[in-house]
């Protein structure tokens, strides 16, 4: 068992596949997501078996911040994503893009940051030519691509969804990745999109190769982009962003009110 308290600012360990949670931490049941559910994200895999890939615990809190967190219309989650193969790619999550702020025209952010093994965040940005045949809704007609770049990030390191842009998580480590994310409490991930074309714009092979995914229309060259520091929102390369809720929680309302920040 290994504890990442000093990196995570809160009393969590990794113990294989699972997360512990300290006592003073209210316990949390994780979402589980397998091959067999995580199929259709993947270049080529039929999802013929229900081993597990990734383990998703929503709302992990100190008791004494629970009220603060709801105050400030937050939530604090933590994936264990699990290493090795499915079909050619490593193993990664399904993706996802983010819906709008009510009474905007703003999609949520969301922030993540590395507590342990190796991360990928491969973030694309939809354009507006639709796929053929015709989707059934706009989000699942969205299949241009205007922009796309992949981030590598190691434990301490944060890395930012701006809004308008999707994203998928990549462990293309040999251990098990544990990543924490802060997220407006009323967020919920858009599937349908990826869902319908197979995942994201590109593949990310066990051999290093990156390749298009042919099911999307005008996709641009994959870039690459280093991690950074985000010190206006108080995310700084190696300090817990889980302490910012007892610290600074007015740093992290880019993350519920994002119509007010420049992107």
């Amino acid at each position: 068992m290994r504890s990442l308290k000093n990196i995570s600012a809160i009393n969590v360990c990794i113990d294989s596949s699972r997360l512990i949670l300290g006592s003073e931490i209210e316990p949390v049941s994780p979402i589980i997501r397998t091959a067999h559910e995580a199929a259709y994200a993947y270049e080529e895999y039929t999802g013929e078996d229900s081993r597990e890939l990734y383990c998703m615990y929503r709302d992990v809190a100190h008791r004494n911040d629970i009220d603060t967190i709801g105050s400030y219309g937050l939530r604090y989650d933590i994936t264990v994503l699990l290493s090795g193969m499915v079909g050619k790619e490593t193993v990664k999550t399904v993706g996802h893009y983010h819906p709008l702020r009510p009474g905007s025209e703003t999609t949520y952010p969301e922030v993540y940051e590395v507590l342990h093994g190796e991360a990928t965040y491969l973030m694309q940005r939809p354009g507006e030519v639709n796929c053929q045949p015709p989707a059934t809704s706009r989000q699942e007609a969205i299949c241009a691509i205007d922009d796309v770049y992949a981030v590598v990030a190691r434990p301490g390191d944060k890395v930012l969804i701006p809004p308008g842009y999707g994203h998928i998580t990549i462990n293309a480590g040999h251990e098990p990745l544990v990543m924490a994310n802060w997220v407006a409490a009323e967020f919920d991930s858009v599937y349908g999109a990826m869902r319908e074309l197979k995942g994201g714009a590109y593949y990310l092979l066990g051999s290093g190769e990156w390749v298009k995914n042919p099911l999307y229309g005008e996709v641009p060259e994959l870039r690459f982009e280093k991690v950074r520091e985000y010190p206006e929102f108080g995310l700084i390369s190696g300090v817990g962003m889980y302490g910012l809720i007892r610290e600074a929680p007015e740093k992290l309302r880019f993350l519920t009110h994002p119509e007010e920040y420049c992107w």
